[in-house]
Formats: structure tokens, C-alpha cells, sequence
């Protein structure tokens, strides 16, 4: 955090009067309200991905050259490690709109149109936010096509389907998928795709949104961002709804494009809506079955229900993955829509926060040696992922982590990764659990790779967040050749 001080200090010509850490919001980088003695504010942001921070920035300064509502970046360091960007406030479209979420999607008027106001901006974002835009400095690729979509759908089969044991042909679905991969980039899009667009990424300042947390964009199709917004599956937005939303959305994108006949529209659209249903089938399953998340695991029956409707419509010529889709469906839905035991019987979330355990993580390189006991317990487990697909093998990998999205992707779509770290959560959870009943308070665990940088970084950081996330236990993490450390409390 010095270093987001000096870099205030060196912007405003004073220390701020107070720096306050703000709640996480589930990605590497970690944000702070600094304040002035006079009451003005500012964001810090401190960030581990230098290129990930660079993608933000240059978007950011490229959206409001065009009068964008985005946050602007006031000042950065030498290294863009961290950054100082306007404070648009603590209010969410995702908080402003929690009552009619927690009451099953029945919104008020004034919910609704705040959530049509932000449709209605997106088009904006989209076409006016891609004039002049040099998609090259976009993280970690600069446009949507095929590779990226096939690296989404085998996260889906690996991380959701597999661990559901259902049976099914692999090079047929693999067919289908590149089908469907094809047909998803079948059109020429000089748009700007948000990629993460959804209602926590919307800030309200004075009723009007802004847009957050757009750094994972690219050159891409409009459709993909509406899919991402409309049919989150938590919002539960009804029918009616979501129809009247894509028409309001539907008449702003034509001010701005030529747009295809609605039919054609709606039709590509809902094959979008498969496609970001399969993908973040995949992201629950990763973090719900392998790593015992109840959150995400609580996500999953709402993303079914999504998922059987979808199938419903005659729109998608893919054969064999319509019918493992409708296995898929039958065997995680009864017949009165509710979750069957394929999902219940996950195990759920354990809290130990009075537990005086504290565990040690870290990732080290081997050839510098495996990192001290400095507890004099005797170093803990040792694990070796040496045995592991490598990413460092390949040229596009070798200067990013294993914090870093491609490297994540590789090794989950991969699978080796996850089938090495499942064995070691079971082994984890046993020990963690037994010096939690014996009063113990000091307990270590060691990731080594090659270098220290890919998959000792990715397991390392893996298992804190699961151990923190199952016990609620302080969790402290080291990645010791990227000279990075984080406390989990």
C-alpha cells in the first residue's frame, strides 16, 4: 500500500488523510477510498498483472476521450502496478436492485428503469468506445474468435460436465462444439465486447451508471455483453422482462448501426445466451465442486433452469450436444424444477473463524530451494507440480503466472492441474480440520514448480482461497519468486 501512498503523495502534493481498504470484489486487485483532510476522494487501485492494469488504463483514457461514463485515471505509477481513478461512489446497480432480486425477480418501476437506463447504454459503450480503439493493447487478447470461444467451452466439459459423471462421446461433442464456435464468430463485429458486463460493474452516481472493471474487453459481437447482463442467472428476470429490455437495447444499438431484421437478432442472440450459460456453468463448477464454494454451488439450479429453457428453441442445429444438454438437465432437475441430489449432496461451506490456525502458503521455484519453516514445525507438506502440463513451455505464457488469465485457462483447460489439486484439497481439508480440533496454530503448505511463476503460483493461490474460503481461518500466502504476499483474514 506504500507505494499507492507515494504515488498519491507525488499526484496531490500531500499524503491523504486516510486510506481505507474497500471489500474484495473477487479479482487480484485491491482497491482503497483515499481521502482528502477537506472530504474529496479518489480510488487507489493496486494490481499484481501489469498488462492487465495497462488494458484498464489505456481503456479507461480511450473512453473518456469519447465522453464515456467511466472512471478516469488521475494518476499512475512507473511500473502501472497501481493507479489513482475518480471515486464514483459505493452504490452498485447490483445493490441498488437487491430488493427485487431477493424477492424472486418481482422489480419495482423505479428498479426497472434503472436497469433500462443501463441497457440503454451499453450500445454507447459498444460503438462509440470501439472509434479509434487500438484493440492490440487489449488484456489478455485483443479480440473474440474461435480459440476463445473453444477455451470457455472445454471449461464447461472439464470443470461442470465431467464432474457431473455423466456419460458422454467426447470427439462428438467436440464436433458441436466447433460448430458452435463457428457460428458465434460468423459475423463481422467492430464492437467493443465488455465481456464481464453485469450489474456489480455498474457504479450509480446521482441515478446515472458508470462503467467498472472493463479491462477483460476486446473487439467482439454486441450480443455477447446483452446474453452476459439479461440472462445472469441470480437476476431472475422474468420473461416479460427480458423481452421489453432486448427491444429497448434493440432501437438505442440501431442509432448508432446498421442492425440486422429482429428475428435475425433475437435468433443470434439466444445462441449467445447457450454459449455464456455453458461458460459460467463451467466458472460454478470450478469453484463449487473443486473448490467446495456453497456460493457457487448455490448458483448452479438457477443456471439449469436458464439452461432448460434455452432447449426449448428450435434455434440451435447441433444434435449431439442438444441431447447431452438435455441429459445434463434431466439429471441435475427433477421433475418439479428442483435441484436434485447430484448437487445437494456437495459439501458446505465450514466456519472455524474463532480457530487460533494459522496456514502458511506458498510457491517456490526448486531450483532456489524450498521455502524455511520459520514456525520450527518442520516445513509442512511439500507438493511438486512438476508433473503438470507446463505453460512456461510456450512462447504467449512465458512472462505472465499463474494470477494470470491465459496462463488460468491453459491450465484449467488443461485438466491435469485440477485433477492434482483435488487430491491435495481432500489431503488439505483432513489436516487443516484435525489442528483446528487440537488447538494447533501454525500449519504449512508448499507449492514447487520449475521456475516458481505458473503452476506453483496457480495451486498456491488456489488452495488459500480454498482452505480461507472452507474454514474461514487466517490464511497467509506467499509467492516467492514473484515476490508477492497476501493475508486472508
Amino acid at each position: 500500500m506504500q507505494m499507492l501512498i507515494d504515488l498519491y503523495k507525488e499526484w496531490r502534493g500531500m499524503k491523504p488523510a486516510t486510506c481505507e481498504k474497500l471489500p474484495g470484489a473477487g479479482s487480484n486487485r485491491v482497491y482503497y477510498r483515499m481521502t482528502t483532510p477537506h472530504g474529496g476522494s479518489v480510488i487507489g487501485v493496486v494490481g499484481t498483472s501489469r498488462e492487465e492494469n495497462h488494458a484498464f488504463i489505456t481503456l479507461s483514457r480511450h473512453f473518456v476521450s469519447r465522453h464515456l461514463p467511466v472512471p478516469q485515471v488521475l494518476a499512475v505509477s512507473h511500473d502501472e502496478l497501481c493507479y489513482l481513478q475518480t471515486d464514483l461512489g459505493s452504490l452498485s446497480l447490483f445493490d441498488a436492485i437487491k430488493g427485487g432480486r431477493e424477492a424472486g425477480g418481482r422489480y419495482t418501476l423505479a428498479e426497472k428503469e434503472l436497469i433500462a437506463k443501463t441497457i440503454r447504454l451499453l450500445p454507447r459503450l459498444q460503438v462509440e468506445g470501439s472509434h479509434g480503439l487500438d484493440f492490440t493493447q487489449c488484456y489478455p487478447q485483443a479480440e473474440f474468435n474461435v480459440d476463445s470461444v473453444m477455451f470457455d467451452l472445454n471449461y464447461f466439459k472439464y470443470c461442470f460436465l465431467k464432474a457431473t459423471d455423466l456419460d458422454f462421446h467426447e470427439l462428438k461433442l467436440e464436433a458441436d462444439f466447433r460448430l458452435m464456435a463457428k457460428d458465434l464468430t460468423s459475423e463481422d463485429c467492430n464492437t467493443f465486447l465488455y465481456r464481464d458486463f453485469q450489474a456489480r460493474n455498474v457504479m450509480l452516481k446521482d441515478g446515472e451508471p458508470y462503467f467498472i472493471d472493463f479491462q477483460g474487453g476486446r473487439r467482439g459481437p454486441y450480443y455477447y455483453d446483452v446474453a452476459s447482463f439479461l440472462w445472469q442467472a441470480s437476476a431472475r428476470y422474468s420473461h416479460k422482462m427480458r423481452r421489453e429490455l432486448v427491444y429497448e437495447y434493440y432501437q438505442e444499438l440501431s442509432r448508432y448501426i446498421e442492425v440486422p431484421s429482429h428475428r435475425h437478432f433475437v435468433k443470434q442472440l439466444s445462441l449467445f445466451v447457450l454459449f455464456r450459460t455453458l461458460q459460467v456453468l463451467g466458472a460454478y463448477g470450478f469453484r463449487g465442486y473443486f473448490e467446495r464454494k456453497q456460493h457457487f454451488i448455490d448458483s448452479i439450479p438457477p443456471a439449469i433452469e436458464n439452461l432448460r429453457e434455452l432447449l426449448q428453441l428450435d434455434y440451435f442445429h447441433y444434435p449431439y450436444m442438444m441431447d447431452v444438454l438435455n441429459q445434463l438437465v434431466q439429471k441435475l432437475q427433477g421433475d418439479d424444477g428442483h435441484q436434485t441430489s447430484a448437487i445437494s449432496h456437495q459439501p458446505s461451506v465450514v466456519s472455524h473463524q474463532d480457530s487460533p490456525l494459522v496456514v502458511r502458503i506458498f510457491s517456490f521455484s526448486y531450483k532456489k530451494g524450498i521455502p524455511e519453516d520459520e514456525s520450527g514445525n518442520g516445513g509442512g507438506y511439500v507438493f511438486d507440480c512438476r508433473s503438470t502440463h507446463n505453460p512456461g513451455r510456450y512462447e504467449e505464457y512465458k512472462q505472465m503466472t499463474g494470477l494470470d488469465e491465459p496462463v488460468i485457462r491453459f491450465l484449467e483447460d488443461d485438466g491435469e492441474i485440477l485433477t492434482f489439486l483435488d487430491s491435495v484439497y481432500k489431503l488439505a481439508d483432513a489436516h487443516v480440520q484435525r489442528y483446528i480440533e487440537r488447538g494447533f496454530t501454525s500449519l504449512m503448505f508448499s507449492f514447487g514448480c520449475t521456475g516458481g511463476q505458473h503452476r506453483s503460483v496457480y495451486s498456491a493461490q488456489h488452495l488459500a482461497e480454498h482452505i480461507h474460503q472452507k474454514f474461514g481461518i487466517e490464511v497467509r500466502l506467499c509467492h516467492r519468486e514473484q515476490k508477492i504476499t497476501q493475508t486472508l483474514k
